[in-house]
């Protein structure tokens, strides 16, 4: 399936339980590709975290006729974890928006693209973080343009790999 079939639309609470199913699919192929330790143990995308963020209006679907098949989080509140950067610098200290919590249930590709262009129609100043042994989400956050940038750390002192994107001037819509 292409992207091209699908569109971005705010999560609804009735999206839920197909969201966790999403997000368990993804785990499930985060452990095949050898990130054994993200999103482990209740960490991550939980039922919990997912209602905040649909309450919050930051948590979007990619969907078409034959359902939901992708998530992301994206926001313009700034992330606190972003504040320490260790073993670098950020480009800019301008606001920027943040992407979080992207998964697919593996039916199409090219999610995290969407993901940036959607963003983009807010901001061009973009950051995003993954954990060292994603190594599929790396390649795709760089091929998406993204630079690496540091180390940021999560509240539990969890590191991740910290990436920006500042992109060509956009003019700023309504999300």
């Amino acid at each position: 399936m292409s992207t091209q079939d699908l569109f971005i639309r705010r999560a609804r609470l009735t999206d839920l339980p197909r969201l966790l199913e999403i997000y368990d699919i993804a785990r499930a192929f985060m452990r095949r590709t050898g990130n054994l330790h993200q999103w482990e143990n209740g960490e991550g995308p939980n039922e919990e975290q997912l209602r905040r963020d649909i309450r919050g209006n930051c948590l979007y679907v990619f969907e078409n006729e034959t359902g939901i098949h992708a998530s992301f989080m994206f926001s313009m509140a700034g992330e606190p974890t972003y504040t320490v950067i260790l073993g670098g610098s950020w480009m800019s200290d301008a606001p920027y928006g943040v992407i979080h919590r992207i998964a697919s249930d593996g039916t199409v590709h090219g999610i995290l693209k969407m993901a940036v262009h959607f963003a983009e129609k807010t901001t061009n100043h973009l950051r995003i973080d993954t954990h060292r042994d994603n190594v599929v989400m790396q390649h795709a956050i760089l091929k998406c343009g993204f630079e690496e940038r540091g180390v940021i750390n999560l509240p539990d002192g969890s590191p991740r790999l910290a990436y920006e994107r500042i992109s060509g001037v956009v003019v700023p819509v309504e999300v």
